[in-house]
């Protein structure tokens, strides 16, 4: 992880929040005033994000945050998952900003983890995307590694993918194939988007390392796995969900992206409780 980003991400985050003071804390709380507080959990889940949860309140400081849960742990309701101690107006200035990231980024994980263990038994890989909130892609992808998934391309300079446009614009998937090909050579692997039989079909003529099945129903996945019968690896991408995952695993894919994970999970119950 790139900790000066992270720090970077928490401290506009904190800006953002803070503003220029917190006008109830100053009113109430001493500035000498000491407290412990407990981030409790109120439902169970995987938990993520407890070293970005700890940086908050070391950017604020004066105050010490003991981590009871390693990232990737399962939790149970009223588990206490960080323990703080030190300034009461930096853990109540730093409370909701460390709450905000830690809920998210275990919601990720949690959600991520579901998908992951209905492919138990099964060869195929779970995937993120790039279907990020703008800016958080370096925290949500980690959260989506800590509940089991791998992390597809981080941005678009990680790996060629053709899409629907690239191939509209090119005027065919051979096109596209031979224009990426001529300008990197074979040094990176290239993935294809197809939507169609007929496409997966071109794309075997071309070579290609990877063929995604996009928005594909479970009959065409089949008939697409059988003729490509080894020849690329397969990612199935689109309309997936944790009824329909592992009937799409056992067909026998490779892969399974899907942004599900990033954009449509429920952020984990944690509260944060001063003693």
């Amino acid at each position: 992880m790139n900790l000066f980003e992270i720090d970077e991400i928490i401290k506009k985050a904190l800006n953002e929040d803070i503003n220029y003071i917190d006008l109830t804390t100053e009113a109430i709380i001493d500035k000498n005033m000491k407290s412990t507080a407990k981030l409790i959990a109120k439902q169970d889940g995987i938990i993520a994000g407890t070293f970005v949860f700890k940086r908050v309140f070391d950017i604020l400081g004066d105050v010490v945050c003991t981590t009871n849960f390693e990232d990737g742990s399962l939790i149970k309701s009223g588990d206490v998952v960080c323990t703080l101690y030190g300034s009461t107006q930096n853990i109540l200035i730093g409370e909701r900003t460390a709450l905000n990231f830690i809920q998210r980024m275990s919601g990720i994980a949690t959600t991520t983890w579901q998908f992951v263990k209905k492919l138990e038994g099964t060869k195929t890989k779970l995937l993120d995307t790039r279907k990020t909130t703008p800016t958080l892609r370096i925290l949500e992808k980690y959260s989506t590694s800590i509940g089991g998934a791998m992390n597809h391309r981080f941005n678009l300079s990680d790996g060629i993918l053709i899409k629907d446009n690239h191939i509209k614009a090119a005027g065919s998937i051979k096109r596209a194939v031979d224009m990426v090909s001529s300008k990197y050579g074979y040094l990176k692997k290239i993935e294809v988007e197809t939507e169609t039989i007929d496409m997966v079909k071109e794309c075997l003529e071309c070579n290609v390392d990877i063929i995604m099945l996009d928005n594909m129903n479970i009959e065409d996945i089949k008939k697409a796995v059988s003729i490509i019968n080894g020849k690329a690896l397969i990612e199935v991408s689109g309309n997936v969900n944790l009824e329909n995952i592992r009937e799409v695993a056992e067909a026998n894919v490779d892969f399974i992206s899907t942004g599900y994970i990033t954009h449509s999970y429920k952020s984990l119950d944690l509260s944060l409780k001063i003693v």
